[in-house]
């Protein structure tokens, strides 16, 4: 009876769940247990896939399944243990219910991120009976879908199989590098933590350091590759012992779609430079419709017979016409320059006159970091609101105390005065010392000054941790020594990424001032611009620097930035107290 009733509302439309719910209240739980036998009352499960555990993740291996189908999860239960492409990490999920099915095994590998792996299902409903999708929904082994997409060249070279050797990702916005130099050659053994080459990221020139061992074996791009991709091929090995002259060379794989799209026909137009003269008719006194078929095809209408009323011509005469005389579409009217007349009876090649050959000029290709550069500030200038602030500050008094410091053998410059300053204004006004993520202000600890520094290949910001806490000349040396450092691309990851806050000076350049872009996640950078003398009110002459603050008006408010301006302006005129070490700050430091 149940079993009938259920077909029958299900014929009238009525939603399988609804129906699994009314037949459970209405009937006893034999009937039910006949029921759900059936495969109209399978629960439908929630479907867990392959997280992303790491930012350069796209694939992993489940190790360990540490739940049972049945098992009951919580927020922040284990479910499995994931190799990654860092190291095995454990995979919480932040849902609660039944684990239902395990559709990827213990030692599964190469699941692409997003795949189906598992489901569950809600507490209290019956786990057993839970919905298979179908086998296009579960992870495809990756070498499926790379024979999908995919088709490998043969091989080339010897019988030895190669330890591959890709572009590694190097800095977190690295998409492509340069390889500068090989420092090892086919033949030479590699240990762990060697350095195999340097490579030009879109920050500095790195050093790749290997984790394998054995022998360089051949080298597949050589010193001076440009625009080589994270991922691609670029050196082989082999295991220490086997012949690495034998090593055998990976073909190239080329991807189906771009065979397919060799075979898209284009639609027949013929050459406008034809040689044989194209005869142009009249076409006025009919429909548009037809009108602009006949001077497609450049068509004399009188010649086709039409069927429509007292023999108009229609436009399915025109098509039936083209069709049966197999015409290919005609080149467009040539338009007469003004002052010239045309009967437009024939087309003739022209001559074009172009102009005799000018001044030389050389094009120079974008490095990847200028690239990088010019994506960030695009995004930065585009998603984040700008607003801006400008002080003025009398610095005589901070360049007599540097001319007193230089007779006394300590050299520092005005930029060091200023970065102590700024880190300085930052404690006094944390409000302006944060981070923009997520949609959140993120107020940051530590005053770590980026400094804008100019190379070859573009800006970089090298930073001057807990400046705060440095006398001038320690952030001096610092700053020579990192500026240095970085013109020549030897920077370290952690001594440019980062940084609470970024000065930008350009006033040994003599620009009076201007306005920088803030570099995300920062909230603030200040532009400072050179000491210009005036005229003062009472008649003497000053020396005035100009300081320009950028800033995001979702995290720093108005008046938070003028407190900041403010506290700097009084820290440069009197820049006595920029001599002072907090104590507390060098405890920190040093901490």
């Amino acid at each position: 009876m149940a079993t009938s009733l259920f077909r029958t509302a299900l014929k009238g439309g009525l939603h399988k769940n609804y129906l699994r719910k009314t037949l459970r209240t209405s009937f006893n739980l034999e009937n039910i247990l006949c029921i759900h036998t059936s495969s109209f009352l399978n629960v439908k499960g929630q479907e867990i896939n392959m997280p992303s555990l790491s930012p350069t993740m796209t694939e992993g291996n489940i190790v360990k399944w540490l739940k049972n189908e049945g098992d009951k999860i919580s927020a922040g239960d284990v479910l499995c243990e994931i190799q990654t492409d860092k190291a095995v990490m454990a995979f919480e999920t932040e849902e609660e219910g039944v684990l239902a099915k395990i559709l990827v095994p213990e030692d599964a590998k190469e699941i692409k991120v997003g795949s189906l792996i598992a489901l569950m299902v809600a507490e209290g409903e019956d786990w057993k009976s839970v919905e298979i999708p179908d086998a296009k929904s579960v992870a495809p082994a990756a070498s499926d879908a790379q024979e999908e997409s995919e088709e490998s060249e043969q091989s080339t070279g010897g019988n030895t199989p190669g330890i591959e050797l890709t572009m590694p990702s190097l800095s977190p916005t690295m998409s492509e590098g340069t390889i500068i130099k090989w420092h090892k050659q086919p033949g030479d053994k590699v240990s762990a933590g060697d350095v195999l080459c340097d490579i030009q990221t879109d920050k500095a020139v790195m050093s790749f350091e290997t984790e394998e061992e054995g022998t360089l074996a051949k080298i597949l791009l050589g010193d001076d590759s440009k625009d080589v991709k994270v991922g691609d091929l670029i050196a082989l090995m082999v295991a220490e012992g086997e012949d690495w002259k034998d090593v055998q060379v990976p073909g190239k794989k080329k991807t189906k779609s771009s065979v397919a799209k060799e075979d898209i026909q284009k639609p027949k137009v013929e050459s406008q430079t034809s040689s044989e003269p194209i005869t142009r008719h009249s076409y006025d006194g009919y429909s548009p419709a037809v009108r602009s078929l006949l001077e497609l095809y450049a068509i004399d209408g009188s010649k086709i017979k039409g069927t429509g009323k007292q023999g108009k011509l229609l436009k399915g005469d025109v098509l039936k016409h083209v069709t049966e005389k197999q015409l290919s579409i005609k080149p467009p009217r040539t338009v007469p320059l003004p002052g010239e007349t045309s009967s437009f009876k024939s087309v003739a090649p022209t001559t074009i006159s172009r102009p005799t050959k000018g001044p030389s000029y050389i094009d120079i290709p974008l490095t990847g970091m200028r690239l990088t550069i010019a994506k960030r500030l695009t995004e930065s200038k585009t998603m984040i609101p700008h607003a801006y602030a400008t002080a003025e500050s009398n610095i005589d008094s901070l360049l007599g105390l540097r001319k007193q410091l230089k007779l006394s053998g300590i050299n520092v410059s005005v930029n060091d005065f200023i970065i102590k300053a700024v880190a300085i204004a930052l404690k006094q006004c944390p409000l302006v010392n944060c981070h923009f993520v997520n949609d959140k202000v993120v107020l940051q600890q530590t005053s770590d000054i980026s400094v804008a520094v100019a190379t070859e290949s573009g800006l970089i910001t090298p930073i001057v941790t807990n400046a705060d806490g440095k006398a001038l000349d320690e952030i001096s040396a610092e700053i020579k020594e990192l500026a240095g450092r970085a013109r020549i691309g030897k920077l370290q990851l952690h001594e440019f990424q980062g940084g609470s806050f970024t000065i930008s000076n350009l006033g040994m350049f003599d620009i009076s001032e201007f306005s920088a872009i803030i570099n995300p996640p920062q909230c603030g950078i200040l532009a400072i611009g050179s000491g210009r003398p005036v005229i003062a009110l009472n008649g003497k002459p000053q020396t005035i620097m100009t300081a320009t603050l950028s800033y995001d008006s979702r995290a720093i408010s108005e008046s938070a930035a003028s407190d900041f301006l403010e506290t700097l302006q009084g820290l440069l005129q009197t820049p006595a107290s920029l001599l002072l070490t907090s104590t507390a700050t060098k405890k920190r430091a040093s901490n």
